[in-house]
């Protein structure tokens, strides 16, 4: 699992609700520390922590542990040669470039 990604999608939809780490720290009752750790993939949270979150921000899990779907499904596109960042980084493409058709 991705755990940079992960915490990208949470902080996205924590700045979409207007939310700061410290809002959504006592909404889904951890530290401010500790969501900061979740939204840079420095620490790892409890399957409890992020039914939390999903609750929280009316995210679904699938979404906050894998993405979307679609965006999973083509995460078969990307070239296993590419370094971690690589593949981060045209996931994030793939991934816009598939909300913006979609949408």
């Amino acid at each position: 699992m991705d755990y940079i990604d992960l915490g990208s999608r949470i902080r996205k939809q924590r700045k979409q609700l207007g939310w700061t780490q410290e809002e959504m720290a006592d909404r889904v009752n951890a530290c401010t520390s500790f969501i900061g750790h979740i939204e840079r993939g420095t620490r790892k949270a409890s399957l409890e922590t992020l039914v939390s979150i999903a609750n929280a921000t009316n995210l679904s899990l699938d979404y906050l542990l894998a993405g979307s779907l679609q965006s999973d499904s083509m995460a078969n596109l990307i070239p296993q040669n590419l370094t971690a960042q690589q593949r981060r980084v045209l996931q994030r493409v793939l991934s816009a470039f598939s909300e913006s058709v979609t949408s």
